[in-house]
């Protein structure tokens, strides 16, 4: 079964693409709102047993709140280089990211990155597609195997097939973070590959942006009735059942959002194939507002 770990992209910035997100969370989101509750989840997460965290250059403040709560708490660290945050706390803010796979945006961030944080037990390369210039840039590539860190990196958008394979044929990588759920399933035969060759597998968006919590199909809806638990929870169990997987992440926005994700590795399901096609569910989570 695979370990859940909680990933901070609803925690450490006051607005994501997640649905269910806007109630979870404080009604006044300045800073020091969203420290503190990002504080109360990661409290909940090592109480539950969660011993991983994810985060980001681009989730905003994440790996500073994730830092000031770090002491006396014994966590794998996981984040990622690539998008810059540029929103500046506004959650109407017109673009909330950029990104750069260069080797200045790299150097920067890992800059960034190593000086609020004591220690990165992984670093990824964030939201690699199959076009992206780092798999022509060797001086690039050099300078990321060059911080003594491992490496892995992330994918989106309904081509992650064929950055799997592209950046499995580098050898530099030991992760892979990619979106996979009961509606888009498209990167699963290249992340059984990527396991096969011996990576580990991450599964991020594992209830699709909130979809499949606020509007679940009606298999999701059946099977949670049936045993007594939340929808994210027969998302997720979905995930941590795939053999090839071996971290799921929570995007919890509250304790009690992740208290109802953790329901997931108690539970087993059998759900009929859900996906959508690859090119109308990246269509349907780019229409998704930031909130």
């Amino acid at each position: 079964m695979a370990q859940l770990a909680l990933g901070l992209a609803s925690l450490g910035r006051p607005a994501y693409i997640n649905l269910g997100r806007e109630d979870a969370l404080p009604a006044d989101r300045d800073v020091d709102s969203m420290r503190a509750q990002c504080h109360r989840v990661l409290d909940t997460a090592y109480e539950l047993g969660i011993r991983w965290v994810d985060a980001a250059r681009s989730y905003g403040l994440s790996e500073q709140f994730l830092s000031e709560w770090l002491p006396g708490h014994d966590v794998t660290i996981s984040s990622k280089w690539g998008y810059a945050y540029t929103a500046d706390w506004r959650p109407d803010a017109e673009v909330h990211e950029v990104k750069e796979h260069s080797l200045a945006r790299f150097t920067q961030q890992w800059q960034e990155t190593s000086a609020l944080l004591p220690y990165v037990d992984l670093y990824q390369v964030h939201s690699l597609t199959a076009d992206s210039p780092l798999f022509e840039d060797r001086a690039l590539q050099d300078a990321m195997v060059a911080i003594g860190v491992p490496l892995g990196f992330s994918t989106s958008g309904p081509r992650q097939s064929d950055a799997i394979r592209r950046a499995l044929d580098l050898g530099v990588f030991r992760s892979v973070q990619s979106t996979w759920n009961v509606l888009e399933t498209s990167a699963g035969p290249a992340l059984r590959e990527a396991h096969e060759a011996g990576l580990r597998v991450i599964i991020k968006e594992g209830v699709a942006n909130g979809r499949l919590a606020v509007e679940p199909p009606q298999a999701v809806a059946a099977q949670a009735k049936a045993q007594g638990v939340g929808p994210d929870a027969v998302a997720l169990a979905a995930i941590a059942q795939q053999p090839w997987v071996d971290v799921v992440l929570s995007g919890a926005a509250s304790p009690e959002q992740l208290r109802s994700n953790l329901d997931a590795l108690n539970i087993e399901v059998d759900l009929p194939d859900l996906a959508e096609p690859a090119e109308q569910y990246w269509s349907t989570r780019a229409g998704l507002s930031w909130n």
